[in-house]
């Protein structure tokens, strides 16, 4: 615990510590000696309870939401990294079944290392730390296989009952699969309802603990290994509402297993052997860090991603990876691979773990560099230039695609400020070779939106369609300037309610308007009156969207039908009015509702708007029946003279 919690100070990573108790415990040093095979036989089960909560995490329809979200990435890095190192290590004289075993283990990475390091840089909800983190907890999925595969490795004699083994062991998976799944699902609802309505915790835990042990165990009996079992059983536990207790439940028990876990890898490692092997454990870190890290960076780039975000998330997941550590101690319980090939193994890993840390550390400086992004390439093809600092009341512009350059031509028209910031290098380009106040970053950055002039913004337009990307924005501006109008474009509906809560002041999707477009023109052909097309799109404007509610000057445009019950009002406070300096609320006497108030050229404050005193010069915007209206309308432009 002394040396966990020393080495956690200079933020190395617990998993570090442990494997450093594991090397001082073991025989190869000297010191105290602890014998192995009472650790091994309880840090076993670490490996079996993390399987479980990373079950839980991924319940059936879960994997299916995700079927198109990460399968190229997360199963290609995986696949394309064990197939390369595998074909090396054949290459350079391995066993198949050795060489296979080094590729699966070099292509797993730390997710604890990568969440514990961006999250201490601030850089998680980052656009490369959130795609890094995900392909790394799908890597944790894809293990799973290489959990089933190795035992059979094992058993087989060699390369000509290789192939039946591996049918075997997977004919035993599906076998276990229908077994857990099928009886898990008939049984455990029931079961964890009747324990939950005990109101017992002491119930509840053994239970989690018995429903992991017996999947466990069924697995086990088949030939399969234990941490299969456990994950069969979380995923099936992952579809009912016991989900998120089970896991709080199994938290504790995993933690401290996985802690002896580490420590029994430690220990297997052997200081006395670093003379023999510094040089191949040397060259396996570098084989793992290097191919990693250019695989990824291929895949993301050709996913579509800017060559800095391939790049940044290329380091993030350099770094080796408990999994395969597990891998590793599967492979030598089994003999699949000898004591000196173990030691290679374990060495580059815990190389990786202490080179990866650095990476993540410095993955931003070294992305831009790797990606042809830096400071002096970017300049030189005109996609940076000094940041604005003279700039006052612009209006800053995320995304410079198609609407984003809409938006920033219409603002030149009407001669207002604006700078603009996006990802696409060549788009930056020739943007600032006409002239355009255009630069290239990151708008998920706050350090760059900060460098744009934020704090002296009079409106910020977010016009591309990365939704966590604008919700970190929304977040920062919410955080720093709370009264800072936000416009947020999507593709559809399906965030509008998600962007407004996190503060934007209004969410303009894109298939509405292409819809209202579409109507107009197809009632229009059809010989409607061109009034009543414009009252249908107004109506239905005014329905999706608060700020144009907020403005019309009345529920219907000009020539059509009065009488709705509610009307919408906008009331200018003259310069000596009477209710200047009072309480926003005090209208409410008059049975009208404040919808929203106008301060400024730019400033809008949308409802609810409780706090604010009127002042000279505003725009009331008021909602309620025609005569409570007039009699606010009254109230609001009376004069002191």
């Amino acid at each position: 615990m002394a040396v966990v919690v020393a080495l956690q100070r200079f933020n190395v990573p617990s998993t570090v510590g442990y494997l450093l108790v594991g090397v001082i415990l073991g025989p190869g040093t000297i010191g105290p000696v602890v014998d192995a095979a009472y650790i091994d036989t309880v840090a076993e089960f670490g490996i079996v309870f993390l399987l479980f909560t990373i079950g839980l995490s991924y319940s059936l329809p879960e994997l299916r939401s995700m079927r198109r979200l990460l399968p190229v990435l997360g199963t290609g890095q995986v696949v394309l990294t064990t197939a390369l190192v595998t074909l090396g290590a054949w290459l350079i004289g391995l066993p198949v079944a050795a060489a296979f075993v080094i590729g699966a283990v070099f292509a797993q990475s730390s997710t604890t290392i990568i969440g514990k390091q961006l999250a201490e840089q601030g850089e998680e909800n980052t656009r490369s730390g959130r795609l890094g983190l995900a392909m790394s907890v799908f890597q944790d999925v894809t293990a799973v296989p290489f959990v089933v595969v190795i035992p059979a490795l094992a058993a087989a004699s060699g390369v000509s009952t290789l192939g039946p083994e591996l049918i075997l062991a997977t004919a035993k998976a599906a076998l276990a699969i229908a077994l857990v799944f099928v009886l898990g699902r008939r049984l455990l609802h029931p079961l964890f309802r009747v324990v939950a309505r005990r109101g017992s915790t002491e119930t509840f835990t053994l239970t989690v603990l018995f429903v992991v042990l017996v999947a466990a165990m069924t697995t086990n009996s088949l030939g399969l290994s234990l941490a299969f079992g456990a994950f069969l059983a979380g995923m099936t536990l992952g579809e009912t509402e016991f989900r998120h207790a089970a896991e709080t439940t199994i938290r504790p028990f995993r933690d401290v297993l996985l802690g002896l876990f580490f420590v029994a890898i430690g220990m297997q490692f052997q200081p006395s052997a670093l003379p023999d092997i510094w040089a191949w454990a040397l060259l396996g870190a570098v084989v793992l860090v290097v191919t990693k890290a250019l695989l990824v960076t291929i895949l993301v780039a050709a996913s579509g991603q800017e060559r800095a975000v391939a790049a940044r998330t290329g380091l993030l997941l350099a770094v080796g990876g408990e999994f395969g550590l597990a891998l590793l101690s599967i492979a030598l319980t089994g003999g699949v691979i000898g004591e000196q090939l173990g030691q290679i193994g374990l060495a580059s890993v815990l190389l990786s773990m202490i080179v990866g840390t650095f990476l993540i550390r410095k993955n931003r400086a070294i992305g831009n560099a790797v990606s042809r992004r830096s400071t002096a390439a970017a300049e030189a093809d005109g996609t940076t230039q000094l940041l604005p600092t003279d700039l006052q009341g612009h209006v800053v512009i995320c995304g410079y695609g198609r609407i984003g350059q809409g938006v920033a031509h219409l603002l030149e028209q009407e001669a207002l400020p604006y700078v603009a910031v996006d990802l696409d290098a060549d788009r930056v380009r020739a943007a600032r070779h006409v002239g355009e106040p255009v630069y290239y970053g990151d708008a998920g950055d706050p350090s760059l939106i900060e460098a744009v002039g934020l704090n002296r913004a009079s409106l910020v337009v977010i016009a591309h369609d990365d939704i966590p990307s604008a919700l970190v924005l929304l977040g920062h501006v919410q955080r720093t300037r709370p009264e800072l109008p936000v416009v947020v474009r999507t593709r559809d509906e399906a965030h509008t309610a998600e962007l407004r809560a996190a503060g934007a002041a209004e969410v303009v999707p894109e298939t509405l308007e292409a819809g209202l477009a579409i109507a107009s023109h197809v009632l229009l052909l059809l010989d409607v009156p061109a009034a009543r097309v414009e009252s249908h799109v107004r109506q239905q404007r005014s329905g999706q969207y608060t700020l144009m509610r907020e403005f019309f000057h009345g529920s219907e445009p000009t020539g059509a039908p009065v009488g709705a019950s509610r009307a919408v009002r906008t009331v200018v406070v003259p310069v000596d009015g009477v209710m200047v300096g009072r309480p926003i609320e005090s209208l409410e006497g008059v049975d009208v509702a404040v919808s929203a108030l106008k301060r400024g050229p730019h400033r809008v404050v949308v409802a609810p708007v409780s706090g604010h005193r009127i002042e000279e010069g505003d725009v009331v915007v008021l909602v309620g029946s025609e005569e409570a209206l007039s009699e606010a309308e009254r109230a609001l432009l009376r004069t002191a003279r």
